[in-house]
């Protein structure tokens, strides 16, 4: 993904490669005419006001949630100047409030909070800001925008959006194409909206149709159940799209099973098997869409411009925006060298 840069040489990036946002510091060589640009308060690498961040997020029991404490994690060991208070994670609402009350009460310089149901945790989003402390709200957003001072996430919809026009091209000249597609847990929005984008790119392919769909719920089990149910039911087709590369593991293996071979499946999220399987090339198995846990290190960046008070490289603004989306590149064999860095286990 192209970094944006400005007339000062500044950068900010929010590619999956790496680790988030690129916060870089002011150059010296900016003419008379640049002068509110030279003032901008640009966060660097350069140590400055120590910063306090409390970290709260859902229990990492799949390998995206996983990676994303790993990521803020390792994103703050990279600052001397940041400190981070991270709680032991909970898929109970009570219990993930109360964890957030807790460093409230510890009086942290800026929150990142990732809410296991963003619905239920808005009110204690509230209480931090009304407390004068700074939410950044990653990925599950919030119910009301005065709970958070800064959104990021990845693109639910730009996800499905990207794998209906990756599977579109590869079978753009195939007469009455089929495609199936494996979704995740259909009560959550997210599934919903990664349907939605990848049922609006096929629209752009008159000559593809999706015959069947089929949910499961995010885990090597569900997969393989479900694809198996689809594979039963579907004696032939040309495209599979599946949501999620850790169910996805499920998938292959009741691919795998079933010796079927003819069809290109495209996975989703960028666990480091399913990149690695890209490479290898040895399978069904031919692409991946991001939803990049990278977010998590960027979080961090955001939160410590915030602690101190200071914008972002490569931006005029004073301030740090007030969402980022993050974009959901697709990885095949022609870029999967240039990703897998940043594939989670």
């Amino acid at each position: 993904m192209p970094e944006l840069t400005s007339r000062r040489g500044l950068l900010f990036g929010t590619a999956a490669v790496g680790a988030g946002v690129l916060l870089a510091g002011c150059t010296s060589n900016e003419s008379d005419d640049d002068a509110a640009a030279n003032d901008q308060p640009a966060a660097s690498d350069t140590p400055g006001k120590p910063v306090t961040i409390g970290f709260a997020g859902p229990q990492a029991d799949h390998g995206w949630l996983n990676a994303i404490n790993d990521n803020a994690k390792s994103r703050a060991k990279k600052y001397s100047d940041v400190t981070l208070e991270i709680t032991e994670g909970s898929n109970d609402t009570a219990a993930q409030i109360g964890q957030i009350e807790t460093l409230i009460n510890k009086k942290v310089d800026v929150l990142v909070v990732l809410p296991a149901d963003g619905k239920a945790l808005t009110q204690v989003g509230l209480q931090a800001m009304r407390a004068g402390i700074p939410v950044v709200n990653l990925d599950r957003i919030f119910n009301s925008p005065q709970a958070y001072r800064c959104w990021i996430g990845g693109d639910n919809y730009g996800m499905g959006l990207n794998a209906g026009h990756y599977i579109g091209e590869k079978l753009k000249d195939k007469q009455n194409a089929k495609v199936i597609e494996l979704a995740g847990l259909d009560n959550l929005e997210l599934t919903q909206q990664r349907t939605q984008g990848f049922d609006a790119a096929l629209k752009n392919y008159p000559n593809i149709k999706k015959v069947a769909r089929q949910a499961a719920d995010f885990t090597v089990e569900s997969g393989q159940a479900k694809m198996s149910q689809l594979l039963q039911a579907q004696s032939s087709f040309d495209a599979l799209w599946n949501h999620d590369d850790d169910q996805g593991v499920g998938a292959l293996r009741a691919i795998e099973q079933a010796g079927r071979d003819d069809f290109l499946m495209v996975g989703g999220a960028g666990a480091l098997s399913a990149m690695q399987a890209i490479e290898a090339d040895d399978g069904v198995l031919k692409a991946t869409v991001l939803y990049p846990p990278t977010m998590a290190a960027s979080a961090i960046d955001l939160a410590r411009a915030l602690g101190q008070s200071k914008g972002i490289g490569g931006l005029a603004e004073f301030e740090i925006p007030a969402s980022l989306t993050l974009y959901s590149a697709v990885v095949d064999k022609a870029n999967v060298a240039q990703y897998m860095s940043t594939g989670f286990k």
